[in-house]
């Protein structure tokens, strides 16, 4: 038992630059003692203590802000960042070394039955109020930005942004090492507007030069551009 705190210590230690010492890690990281109370609440609920097992989820809930179903399986070296409003369903799979923060939701859709939550392979970072529903595979090694909504399968070693989540990038490798930039993410929407930014301003080029050399001549057409429609008459 000792070991394993050890370890979740060194992990807090590893990803969070604020966490200075043992002590600060004990007390000033909920998502710590979320996770420990989910490894009593898990074994509970694989016993058959279903109702037990939610009430202390519950309890803990309201005293760390974290949302563990009991019946949730995490893997080791598992991360959660401030935590505050971070919900994880009853069917979801965590693999390794993953990181989550705050205002994170692993949910479902509908009312399936069975496996109905997510699964998250290792390596995987989960940015601020990401929201992942149903049951599908986010692969290992991939990001998934801030405020996206994803409710299709990731592969491996992706970037995934937006409503609804859109790969951005696809690296090709395995990630060895957890990645924390979570923040250093493309925006597709910001690049679509420096491309039709990037056109008006091209177009406004040809009409001043076209407008300088009416200007010259002394006469007063008005340029064609492409795509304009040829005038009827």
């Amino acid at each position: 038992m000792f070991a394993r705190m050890r370890a979740d210590i060194a992990v807090i230690k590893d990803r969070d630059p604020a966490c200075t010492s043992t002590f600060s890690a004990l007390t000033n990281y909920p998502g710590f003692w979320a996770v420990w109370w989910h490894r009593i609440t898990h074994r509970l609920h694989g016993a058959g203590r279903v109702w037990l097992a939610r009430a202390i989820s519950q309890s803990v809930r309201r005293r760390t802000g974290i949302e563990i179903h009991p019946g949730a399986t995490i893997g080791p070296d598992f991360f959660i960042d401030h935590g505050m409003g971070v919900v994880i369903g009853e069917t979801t799979v965590i693999g390794r070394c993953v990181t989550i923060y705050q205002g994170v939701t692993l949910g479902g859709t509908g009312k399936e039955r069975g496996k109905r939550h997510p699964t998250i392979e290792d390596n995987v970072v989960i940015g601020v109020g990401a929201t992942i529903l149903g049951n599908i595979v986010i692969g290992h090694g991939s990001k998934v930005g801030a405020g996206a909504v994803v409710v299709t399968a990731v592969p491996a070693t992706c970037t995934v942004v937006g409503i609804p989540g859109r790969v951005v990038v696809r690296e090709g490798q395995r990630v060895e090492t957890v990645d924390l930039h979570h923040e250093e993410l493309p925006d597709p929407v910001v690049e679509m507007f420096h491309t039709l930014q990037h056109r008006i301003d091209r177009l406004e080029h040809r009409l001043s030069r076209h407008e300088d050399s009416a200007q010259e001549d002394g006469t007063e057409t008005v340029p064609h551009l492409a795509g304009d429609a040829e005038p009827k008459g």
